[in-house]
């Protein structure tokens, strides 16, 4: 009956500050901050980083690992600890400062099918002198539009088009309409999409035909 009395349970326990090491390297790490002696104080602290070391012996080659464990050893004594550190003590308000929200980009294009990459691209092509690489990389650019396009609409687009897209897109700076360019053939893209399926279809139809002919041996 005493046995029972005297359970302890984790509910009544103070909370784990790192859960990952359990609660024993909590006791010890309390059991460190209660000496009084620096010296036999530093001891111990030595023997706690030395063990937290050797539960992830995967992490000896990270850069910083030990100042990494000397910080987890500050956390756990909530900073309690007075002890000879090889390291800058980094301080509870470091540790505790949030960090910077991060910015999502808000663009809403007007031809969501073709991306931002798209726009881009095209931002990069408009800074380029005029040549024979921008004049690939313009047409590169149309040809993904289209490309994209198809990939929105199963249907044919006319590179006229793709080109009054393009020269919106660019705010003027890029026009391939004047210049008889033509791009690659819209049933060239198709096929290639529908390839894919035809093949995913054949698969699944010899599956079928595979489990019919199970069902009707049994």
């Amino acid at each position: 009956m005493n046995l029972v009395e005297n359970l302890e349970y984790n509910t009544e326990r103070s909370q784990l500050i790192i859960p990952e090491y359990g609660r024993h390297f909590q006791k010890m790490v309390d059991h460190a901050v209660s000496i009084e002696d620096r010296a036999e104080r530093n001891k111990v602290a030595q023997a706690i980083i030395s063990v937290m070391g050797n539960l992830q012996p995967h992490l000896r080659d990270v850069p910083d690992f030990q100042h990494k464990l000397w910080d987890q050893l500050f956390i756990m004594s909530n900073f309690q600890l007075d002890v000879d550190s090889p390291f800058p003590i980094t301080s509870e308000e470091v540790l505790k400062q949030r960090p910077e929200p991060l910015s999502y980009p808000q663009n809403h294009p007007k031809y969501r099918f073709y991306g931002n990459n798209i726009k881009r691209m095209i931002d990069v092509a408009i800074k380029w002198e005029k040549g024979d690489m921008r004049d690939g990389l313009e047409y590169a650019i149309a040809n993904h539009m289209k490309k994209c396009f198809l990939n929105w609409n199963k249907d044919t687009v006319e590179d006229q088009v793709i080109f009054e897209h393009l020269k919106e897109l660019s705010n003027g700076e890029i026009d391939l309409a004047p210049e008889g360019e033509s791009l690659t053939d819209s049933g060239q893209f198709l096929k290639n999409t529908g390839r894919s399926n035809t093949r995913s279809n054949t698969r699944n139809h010899g599956k079928k035909h595979t489990r019919n002919n199970r069902k009707k041996r049994n």
